[in-house]
């Protein structure tokens, strides 16, 4: 008997063991197809209700799996056939452990019966109130990502501001070197009409003071040319007209 238990536990090691180095050999030699496949980005939807099951410990797939081929008894019977074999080939062994077990199962099975459901009711509560955190946590980021994207886009469209602000300098710079250049062609342009005004206004004092001096020069001339007698004829003259004017009036 125990020559056949430690048979079984040996057989059932060596395939844990072979299961083991099966997973570490995939992992190694395609470890990005365990972290970058397509569903590792998708988000994780908890399931709203758990699984059924059956006599509150067996998965109701496993049922589901027998009735196509064995019908409504196929389950029981496999799980009674399987119970049967392995205490008839002794690969399981009845002992004080096993009283234990069902004890402890009893004791399981009794507590689900009567604490289960506010036992559930209670976890309920607690997952709920940690998607209530995790959907308050993801909108408060939501919030804030939002947040520093207008932030971000703020800060570009004031990025996009600064080039028409430097056009806009460029154009006041353009413009200020344009009036200072101007402003210079007017200084020189004011600076070459004075000076041609001052040589216009010597020219025109040389010629006044040239003819005045020739109409003094030619006056004294004329004047020293007439002699008194002349002069005498020309007074006498004079009263004469002067009196034919009265006269003709």
């Amino acid at each position: 008997m125990l020559s056949r238990l430690a048979l079984g536990r040996a057989v059932h090691m060596r395939a844990l063991l072979n299961s083991a180095n099966v997973a570490k050999t995939v992992a190694l030699a395609s470890p990005r197809a365990l972290h970058l496949t397509p569903k590792a980005h998708l988000p994780i939807v908890l399931p709203e209700e758990s699984g059924k099951v059956r006599h509150g410990l067996i998965p109701e797939e496993f049922f589901q799996m027998f009735y196509k081929k064995t019908g409504v008894t196929g389950p029981y019977m496999f799980l009674t056939g399987l119970t049967t074999y392995m205490i008839s080939q002794e690969i399981y062994v009845i002992n004080d452990e096993t009283v234990v077990a069902l004890t402890v199962f009893g004791i399981f099975i009794v507590g689900v019966k009567k604490f289960g459901q506010k036992f559930a009711a209670m976890l309920d509560k607690m997952n709920e109130d940690t998607l209530t955190t995790l959907y308050a946590v993801k909108e408060n980021r939501k919030d804030n990502v939002k947040v520093d994207v207008n932030a971000e886009e703020l800060e570009q469209w004031r990025a996009d501001g600064h080039t028409y602000l430097y056009d806009a300098k460029r154009e006041n710079a353009s413009m200020l070197v344009e009036n200072n250049y101007r402003e210079r062609l007017l200084e020189v342009n004011r600076a070459v009409k004075n000076r041609l005004d001052y040589h216009l206004a010597v020219q025109n004092s040389e010629r006044l003071f040239a003819q005045n001096h020739m109409v003094e020069w030619i006056e004294s001339q004329v004047i020293k040319g007439i002699t008194p007698q002349q002069e005498k004829e020309n007074i006498v003259k004079c009263i004469n007209d002067l009196k034919s004017l009265a006269a003709a009036k």
